[in-house]
């Protein structure tokens, strides 16, 4: 049988550009080669597309020395039309091909990658590629956009107020009063930022203008919200095959101990005070009804390929905090865990997104 030929895609010029190489060592380390090609093409801090090393140990997460897309002269060109799936590459040699793309894997966190923009891209030149579309995916980036589609599909979330900083300049009293409605303890955040970058949480208001600042530095919209009091839970989408609903996998429980939040360090560093718990204890009822509100929420969206859906589980029932339409996908991370917890291990998942979007095709 040939081998599907696959672009693995990382890096990129968002804040996460470390977290998104270190799941590309995962991915490289664990993916099946007797029946995938991988061409490795990292986007350095500056978005340009180079060929990168096929050595997972090269993206290992190192606290002291964060894995990164160096540039390093050569340059990968996509299909100049969707007339051919052909890929090439020029470095000191010269140009020579990659051969032709079955699907590319665009494992890219934050914006310029998990936003739709790269999905733009790939339709464009009509490559099939793993994960969600344009639209699922520049929801899914935007949490203001996100939590207004979840409401208005009868899901609960958290009460927010999103502000840019020229709204806030403009009417300063106005924009205090609505976000002091809110309540403390309060949490600001980037609106269009993944893995807590930026994020505040503001248990007095003598605070709330540096966590602004802290979040306009990611963002020039920002989303402030009501903090919830309930247990963090987490839980694993993919789409269906052939036509059936989308499959949501058991419950994870991020324990937080020693930490105000469950921030950048405490997800990525292995810095101390929380436990990540799978499967989560819950009640069959409990499973039942997140599972539930997991699907609805992914199909709210539109979502395709896959989606971590985060909750809150409080004594009203579950609040939805976000959807991240590309979750960290280290070994480690909550979404392989929640999958290996169901019965499809971390080969097998990356099987499956691969297969999942061959079969989409470009769309």
């Amino acid at each position: 049988m040939d081998k599907l030929r696959v672009v693995l895609l990382f890096g990129g010029r968002s804040s996460e550009h470390s977290i998104s190489c270190a799941t590309a060592g995962g991915v490289l380390g664990a993916i099946d080669r007797s029946r995938f090609e991988v061409i490795p093409v990292g986007i350095t801090r500056d978005g340009a597309f180079v060929l990168e090393s096929d050595d997972p140990a090269r993206f290992a997460l190192d606290p002291e020395h964060l894995p990164e897309v160096v540039d390093n002269g050569s340059r990968v060109s996509w299909p100049t039309s969707t007339a051919s799936r052909e890929m090439t590459v020029t470095d000191e040699s010269g140009t020579r091909s990659l051969g032709e793309v079955d699907v590319v894997f665009p494992i890219l966190h934050g914006r310029f990658g998990e936003d739709g923009t790269i999905q733009g891209l790939l339709e464009l030149v009509g490559l099939p590629y793993v994960g969600n579309g344009v639209l699922a995916s520049s929801l899914g980036m935007d949490k203001h956009f996100t939590k207004t589609v979840l409401e208005g599909a009868g899901i609960a979330v958290a009460p927010w107020v999103t502000v840019t900083r020229a709204g806030l300049a403009a009417d300063p009293e106005l924009w205090q009063r609505r976000i002091r409605s809110l309540g403390l303890p309060a949490f600001v955040k980037p609106a269009r930022a993944g893995s807590s970058v930026g994020v505040s949480r503001v248990a007095d208001w003598a605070e709330l203008d540096a966590a602004l600042e802290t979040a306009f530095a990611e963002d020039g919209s920002v989303l402030i919200e009501s903090g919830v009091t309930g247990r963090e839970i987490e839980c694993a989408v993919l789409e269906g095959r052939d036509g059936s609903g989308p499959r949501v996998s058991v419950a994870g429980e991020v324990v937080v101990t020693g930490r105000e939040f469950y921030d950048f360090e405490a997800k990525y560093l292995d810095a101390p005070g929380v436990e990540l718990v799978c499967p989560a204890e819950l009640g069959d009822g409990e499973l039942f009804e997140l599972q539930r509100i997991a699907r609805r929420a992914f199909e709210a969206i539109g979502g395709q390929g896959l989606a971590r859906v985060d909750v809150f589980l409080t004594d009203e029932g579950f609040v939805v905090n976000e959807l991240n339409t590309m979750p960290g996908f280290t070994p480690i991370s909550m979404f392989p865990t929640c999958w290996l917890n169901s019965g499809l291990s971390y080969p097998e998942l990356i099987t499956e997104l691969i297969e999942v979007g061959v079969a989409t095709g470009a769309r």
